[in-house]
């Protein structure tokens, strides 16, 4: 530990003058005496054996006593009790080095002590007498006072972190020497006698991945290009086990060249929280049901995979695979069987490749294969019939056999496409073609699909002329306190009813109304007639009743005309409603976006009084910095993971983690695709809001949702 006195302070022989002024400053018409009363500091002169031999008016003054009384009295009378032993030492270590220093209290004419820094110098030896030392006293009580405090300071927010959990360490950096609180000890699993007080100690435990990150983290703090310094990192603990970390720290002394002396700081236990971060990340990056890779980590190995065949003259193919009649099996046995089987499906598709190869669930029944290194289209097409083939075989799914097929759309790199999104639309259309055609083969894009293309114009032809002609309505689903099963709020669900082609669902027509801009007056006629419905249903049934409408990103980006949301707070404000009355769900791929402009929209709407509510929240891929980052007030938990709800299941794991991180950031949860009663009681234990779902109630007409809104729970 550095010394408690000063290391860089002026000696005597720097601050004073040479023995050798005095006669030179007579020399001019100046005496001695004159000389020592114009002095700032207090001066003396002792001989080898402590005895004084000049005491300066000020140092007199100080004492009370003139020269000949401390002659009297001896120099050690002077100095407190409790310091003549470490002065004994000094004064004999400054006799044979030269030099002096050293902070002691001196007894004040008062009777009280004050401190004072003593610095002397040993003058060149006269004759035969005894040596002598010139000096000075200098008096520091004040800092010595605020020393003191700091210290207690010190100690105080060493307890008040070890209070609140955390871990405190004091390093004391150019000597090597780090002292761990008891706390930190316990952290890890060691005793006191287990850890040396070194730096060295924890830095040798802490994991080989995170040692790099640490040591740039400490040497940006060092160099003062961070006033904090901060890094998470892994430790290793006696029984073995890694315990995450997050180690924050401040040097708070240097030397005169700026080189840290001193660093102090803590160390909390984040293990729980990277535990639930790693499975948020997981379910942001891999499918729950079948471990796969989802749509995003897809993206971004095909965008490495065509970055590397556009420099290397390389071919790539994109199999689209959707299971035929897998809707079937799922209505008829039951999601878990559903389940099941599409776990079987992806341990077949990943039989038939290669294993650098990668294959992704998209959702639902639907895998993707992204096939590179080939040298023709026929390779391509001989890894469909393969899959194709694979999934001729029976599924056993507990005592039933079940039989289902695959159709498979291909597109190729470069021949059908240079884009991701190309590549992607053609491998759709050539899917489309396969199952039209009979299903159980596969497709190849040709400019023929183009056909394809030509049938959804004409379902978005149709689409345009359906809210003129009253074919578009809306139903309402039930969201329930999970609590009380009372109904709070509701689900507005947009329904077409085509003359000739009968219902027509949302799935269908609302990529359409978005590729056609039709979204724009569409969500605009869903707003207005849900927020007259809300304010009658307010004042007729439910005074804080809240309906909540999906509301396409198509919709932020177009910021111009009726759909301008300060429109949409104006015609509120005219109906008279009160806050949070109405709810705006937005999916996770609007967040990805960025955009300022969302975010200054998201915030306009907030103010005028609604409430954002994130819709299948861990089916897309947003992370957990864009719920700091944007205005959002509740989390809807997809049915997917829902439907799988049991005791001791990752379902259940996930579905706690979501609830606990939402409820950590002021949010809150709706459950969505509640269909049983095991389900509603292990989200309502896990501490969820609300639930929406067939167990409560499915989307109804308005006449329909009165008539349940007039029992007041489902």
């Amino acid at each position: 530990m550095p010394s408690e006195q000063a290391t860089n302070r002026p000696t005597l022989a720097e601050s004073t003058p040479s023995p050798a002024s005095p006669p030179s400053a007579m020399a001019h018409g100046l005496d001695s005496s004159s000389l020592l009363a114009a002095l700032p500091q207090q001066l003396w002169v002792l001989d080898a054996h402590l005895q004084p031999v000049l005491a300066s008016p000020l140092l007199q003054e100080f004492l009370g006593l003139n020269l000949r009384e401390l002659q009297t009295l001896g120099w050690r009378h002077i100095i407190h009790p409790l310091d003549r032993l470490e002065f004994d030492l000094r004064w004999q270590q400054a006799l044979l080095s030269g030099h002096f220093e050293m902070d002691y209290r001196l007894r004040a004419a008062d009777g009280r002590y004050r401190w004072h820094l003593a610095l002397g110098q040993v003058l060149p030896s006269q004759g035969e007498g005894p040596r002598r030392v010139l000096g000075t006293h200098t008096d520091i009580s004040e800092r010595k006072e605020s020393e003191a405090r700091l210290r207690e300071a010190d100690e105080l927010w060493k307890l008040a972190l070890e209070s609140v959990g955390d871990g405190v360490w004091d390093w004391y950096v150019q000597d090597e020497v780090e002292i761990y609180s008891p706390r930190i000890l316990q952290m890890y699993g060691f005793s006191e006698t287990e850890i040396k007080p070194s730096p060295a100690e924890l830095d040798a435990r802490t994991h080989p991945e995170d040692r790099q990150q640490m040591e740039l983290d400490r040497a940006a703090h060092f160099a003062g290009h961070v006033p904090i310094y901060s890094n998470e990192h892994r430790v290793l603990c006696k029984d073995g086990s890694w315990k995450w970390i997050h180690s924050r720290g401040m040097v708070i002394s240097r030397d005169a060249q700026g080189r840290p002396l001193r660093m102090v700081g803590t160390h909390t236990d984040i293990t729980q929280r990277k535990q639930t971060e790693a499975l948020i990340w997981h379910q942001a990056h891999f499918d729950a049901l079948t471990g796969l890779p989802n749509r995003r980590t897809l993206r971004d190995r095909l965008e490495q995979l065509l970055s590397s065949a556009k420099s290397e003259g390389g071919r790539l193919a994109l199999l689209f695979i959707d299971l035929d009649h897998f809707k079937e099996v799922n209505d008829t046995l039951g999601h878990d069987m559903g389940d099941a089987l599409l776990l079987q499906a992806a341990e077949r598709i990943r039989a038939c490749v290669r294993p650098q190869e990668t294959v992704a669930r998209m959702g639902g029944d639907e895998f993707t294969v992204v096939l590179s290194g080939l040298n023709s289209a026929e390779e391509a097409e001989q890894v469909a019939q393969k899959i194709i083939q694979s999934m001729a075989s029976a599924f056993h799914l507990q005592d039933e056999r079940v039989f289902v097929s695959a159709s498979i759309g291909i597109s190729l790199f470069p021949d059908d496409g240079q884009l991701i999104e190309e590549l992607f639309k053609h491998a759709d259309q050539a899917l489309y073609v396969a199952k039209g055609a009979g299903r159980n083969r596969l497709g190849h894009f040709t400019p023929d699909l183009q056909q394809a293309a030509l049938l959804r114009m004409r379902l978005g032809n149709e689409l345009r002329e359906a809210l003129p002609k009253a074919q578009l309505s809306l139903e309402y689903q039930a969201i329930v306190a999970m609590r009380t099963r009372e109904i709070c709020k509701a689900e507005a669900l947009l329904r077409w009813t085509h003359p000739s082609r009968g219902r027509i669902g949302p799935d269908v027509f609302i990529p359409l109304a978005e590729s056609s801009g039709l979204i724009i007056e569409i969500g605009e006629w869903v707003f207005q007639q849900a927020a007259r419905q809300v304010h009658d249903w307010r004042q007729r049934y439910l005074p804080t009743l809240q309906i909540s409408i999906n509301k396409s990103p198509i919709q932020f980006r177009n910021n111009q005309g009726p759909d301008s949301h300060a429109h949409w707070v104006d015609t509120v404000h005219e109906l008279g409603l009160q806050e949070q009355a109405l709810a705006i769900e937005i999916t996770e791929g609007l967040l990805l976006e960025g955009d300022s402009e969302v975010t200054r929209q998201l915030e306009t709407l907030r103010r005028g009084g609604f409430l954002v509510s994130l819709d299948d929240f861990g089916t897309g891929f947003s992370s957990l910095s864009y719920l700091h980052k944007y205005a959002i007030d509740l989390l809807k938990i997809d049915q997917r993971f829902v439907r799988n709800l049991r005791p001791g299941t990752k379902d259940l794991a996930l579905c706690k983690a979501i609830i606990t991180m939402a409820h950590e950031l002021g949010l809150q949860v709706v459950a969505e695709g509640v269909e049983t009663q095991e389900q509603y009681e292990l989200l309502r234990s896990a501490g969820c809001d609300y639930g929406q779902g067939y167990l409560f109630a499915r989307p109804l007409p308005v006449e329909a949702f009165e008539q349940l809104l007039a029992k007041g729970k489902a």
